[in-house]
């Protein structure tokens, strides 16, 4: 297999957690963090899951890594969209993951479920718009990435239609 070109993606972690003492016990410390990258125009706030002492107003990395998928699964459905002429009028995703954490403490993905929810302009072409998540999967770097199942569940309907305008002869 050919090699494809290289893509970098760069970010800064930066803990903001330190209350005074660093690490020095494990309940002595905040897990705040903010990721960050050059010429972005916000940090990202970050902590742990509030189950594990986190902040649960603060994005923690599950949370992230399920949004990640769902954007790059979305970024493919629009594109490929458009390459076929399906016009998206509305894109949601509810998307979902599941872990399991094992007796030690670590744990993994089990799956990640995408739910979006897509309005098109054109009830003609709802089954081509339902393929293309499917034809997105084979796409998302993201979804092919993972060593878990990566479910897409797309609901598409079509944008109410105006009624046409009817004549009258007389």
């Amino acid at each position: 297999m050919a090699a494809g070109r290289i893509h970098e993606y760069r970010i800064t972690n930066r803990w903001t957690g330190n209350l005074g003492e660093g690490t020095s016990s494990y309940r002595a410390y905040s897990r705040d963090h903010e990721l960050s990258g050059a010429g972005k125009t916000a940090a990202i706030p970050g902590s742990s899951d509030a189950m594990f002492r986190g902040d649960g107003a603060r994005y923690n990395p599950e949370e992230l890594l399920v949004g990640a998928v769902s954007a790059c699964h979305m970024l493919w459905v629009l594109h490929l969209c458009a390459d076929a002429g399906v016009v998206v009028k509305e894109y949601v995703d509810e998307a979902w993951g599941e872990t399991v954490e094992h007796a030690d403490g670590s744990g993994e993905f089990r799956r990640v479920v995408l739910r979006p929810r897509m309005t098109i302009g054109d009830a003609s072409r709802i089954g081509d718009a339902v393929a293309l998540h499917n034809r997105a999967h084979e796409f998302c770097a993201l979804a092919r990435s993972m060593n878990f199942a990566v479910v897409c569940e797309p609901a598409v309907t079509a944008e109410p239609q105006e009624p046409s305008e009817i004549s009258e002869f007389s």
